[in-house]
């Protein structure tokens, strides 16, 4: 089985059996293949990479892409994957990834904007055309809802439901939920609907919420490119993701417990929420420094 091959089927595999987004699918098959590659100047075959190779490889990985702790644990978790479908494909009989230790990570924070830092980002954003009409209603969706970008690119304009205030969302490995989203966002998107939508649709039919000048389904790079120019022009160091991100701190923040923050992000696993934890604890250590800073130096004597 040639390379081009076995990796049209591991990705198949991904998909169908481990049911693994598209997203990530892609990802992981990026990934091999440049193992695959790496293998090839090697002059090796898959089927005789052991531990020590796979050792090699990650010391390449660290050497010539610079990868942190956290990027080389995912190429370890993806080597799993990938060497679990040789094997059960029976093409060798071991995985030799799975007694790789994957190296510790250190809690990495993500960035988090105020409140009052996202309404002022989004008060920059000029509401005179339908380009920047829907790119505010876009923006303040997001951060309503908490949305990944692959999420609010697969809304449809039957996914929203204005007199509950909710959004039906489907999530990584395709599961539903049904999110809330506030007053705010509703009031943009119903005038991006009314005023925006219509106009960029033009003659093009399309079920997609949010559609480009083109009337086509709006592509996530697309909102990126948007979303970042925005953010260049407010001077705000901040990615798309960030919205996100300070959506679930300020849940946290205003007393949500921790599984429903969970359910409403649409994480498989509840460990992937508690990092926001962290940040609201950073944000609260970052207060008391700023109104407590007669107390920076304080330590307590018996």
């Amino acid at each position: 089985m040639n390379d081009q091959t076995l990796l049209d089927r591991y990705y198949t595999w991904l998909l169908a059996l481990e049911r693994r987004s598209r997203l990530t699918a892609e990802t992981y098959k990026l990934e091999i293949r440049r193992f695959l590659e790496w293998l090839e100047k090697e002059r090796l075959l898959s089927e005789q990479a052991d531990t020590s190779v796979l050792t090699v490889y990650l010391q390449f990985r660290r050497d010539k892409d610079g990868l942190d702790s956290r990027s080389v644990a995912k190429v370890i978790s993806v080597l799993r994957s990938f060497f679990r479908y040789v094997t059960d494909e029976g093409l060798r009989s071991d995985n030799p990834a799975r007694v790789l230790e994957s190296p510790k990570r250190g809690i990495r924070l993500p960035d988090v904007l105020s409140r009052d830092r996202v309404d002022s980002l989004f008060a920059l954003i000029p509401v005179d055309n339908p380009i920047a009409l829907r790119d505010r209603a876009l923006f303040e969706f997001i951060y309503s809802a908490g949305l990944r970008v692959s999420e609010v690119v697969g809304l449809d304009t039957k996914d929203i439901y204005f007199t509950e205030g909710i959004v039906r969302v489907l999530g990584k490995g395709n599961k539903e939920r049904m999110v809330p989203f506030g007053e705010e966002a509703a009031f943009w998107i119903k005038r991006y609907l009314t005023d925006s939508r219509p106009r960029l649709a033009g003659k093009v039919r399309s079920s997609a919420l949010f559609i480009s000048k083109t009337g086509r389904r709006l592509s996530r790079k697309g909102i990126w490119k948007n979303y970042m120019k925005l953010a260049v022009f407010a001077g705000v160091p901040s990615k798309l993701h960030t919205l996100r991100h300070s959506y679930a701190t300020e849940l946290l923040a205003g007393g949500a417990d921790l599984r429903s923050v969970q359910e409403l992000l649409g994480h498989a696993d509840i460990t992937t929420t508690q990092i926001y934890t962290h940040v609201d604890v950073s944000l609260l250590r970052e207060s008391y420094r700023h109104y407590m800073p007669k107390l920076r130096g304080y330590s307590s004597r018996t």
